[in-house]
């Protein structure tokens, strides 16, 4: 499998990742994606490890818990040879401390962590969103901290504003303290909002984009199209409301151009949606997901090959939405303002 850079560092890292939002199956929002077991989950575990994908993606807050210990249970005896990701940041206990991104709540959040994973080191540790409350120098001395211990080897964040990542970064800079080299974002064909500004800023600054939800919250599995209902196991009906909107018209013309480039391809809908993003300028990985082993080995389908520049600009065509300002202005702009995409 293909290697990519993370950021501005010397770490590298698979194109795809196996995310971890279906293993432990607690509470209706979570068990919704999945219930993988330990047992199931190192079956999958050892799928990706035959295709060359050995780096897996967690956080604290899926299934309380829950799918830390699975991913701990199914990679036991073999942690030299997998990437571990995990983020903190979101309320993981009752406590006033027990959320937010000050330095209390992330080394209790890591500490926790390495619990669970059965392990005494973290690839990469995420900010799961920005705490507006915490002084940046806290956070950034907090993860130095952490980093200098061994505890955690890189640091990102994920759902960041861009101003919310350069001040970080330039905190980072002022005091020489951790950079972060990934953001986790969201990015699909049906979600582009990221190339706004944060790819922008992550080609100008060394900042890679780790991609979660690349089929667009579940839309993008060639189940939905126009005509037809919403499958009944779909997981939409219990999770739609709290993903990110995509208005049905729109996602019908995706889809449709998704289809006349999987008749072309001889690929899946959901092969070619992950295909398009590792194109896109940052995208150094993306996080597939998995009930299944049939889901997995599709997902994996997606590597190894690649869409031609023509089938990739009538995708962008049919993916393309009115920007908000100033982005569209400054798009007229481009000669000294180049656009990353």
């Amino acid at each position: 499998m293909e290697q990519r850079r993370l950021g501005r560092s010397g770490f590298m890292v698979p194109v795809l990742s196996l995310g971890t939002g279906t293993f432990g199956g607690k509470g209706e929002f979570f068990k919704a994606f999945g219930t993988t077991d330990i047992a199931e989950a190192t079956r999958l575990v050892d799928i990706c490890l035959e295709a060359g994908l050995n780096m897996f993606d967690s956080a604290d807050i899926y299934s309380a818990g829950a799918a830390e210990e699975v991913l701990g249970g199914a990679i036991a005896g073999r942690r030299e040879k997998v990437i571990i990701s995990t983020k903190a940041t979101f309320r993981n206990g009752p406590g006033p401390n027990d959320v937010g991104s000050s330095r209390f709540n992330l080394v209790r959040a890591c500490e926790l962590a390495l619990k669970r994973l059965g392990t005494d080191y973290i690839d990469i540790f995420q900010l799961h969103g920005y705490d507006a409350l915490t002084p940046v120098e806290e956070t950034l001395s907090a993860l130095d901290d952490l980093v200098r211990a061994g505890k955690i080897r890189y640091v990102g964040v994920s759902n960041f504003s861009g101003w919310h990542l350069m001040k970080s970064l330039a905190v980072a800079e002022r005091y020489n303290l951790p950079r972060y080299v990934a953001h986790q974002a969201h990015y699909s064909l049906v979600g582009r909002d990221y190339e706004w500004e944060l790819m922008p800023l992550g080609v100008e600054q060394g900042v890679s984009a780790i991609v979660w939800s690349p089929l667009g919250w579940g839309r993008l599995t060639g189940k939905i199209r126009r005509g037809q209902s919403l499958h009944a196991n779909s997981r939409l009906h219990v999770t739609a409301e709290m993903g990110p909107p995509v208005p049905d018209e729109f996602l019908y013309t995706v889809v449709e151009a998704i289809d006349q480039v999987a008749e072309e391809t001889g690929k899946s809908v959901t092969q070619i949606a992950l295909n398009w993003l590792l194109q896109r300028p940052t995208v150094a990985n993306v996080i597939i997901g998995a009930r299944n082993e049939e889901q997995l080995r599709q997902n994996l389908g997606a590597v190894g090959w690649n869409l031609t520049a023509e089938q990739v600009a009538r995708l962008d065509k049919a993916s393309e939405r009115t920007l908000p300002y100033p982005y569209w202005h400054q798009r007229s702009f481009t000669e000294r303002n180049p656009v990353p995409v």
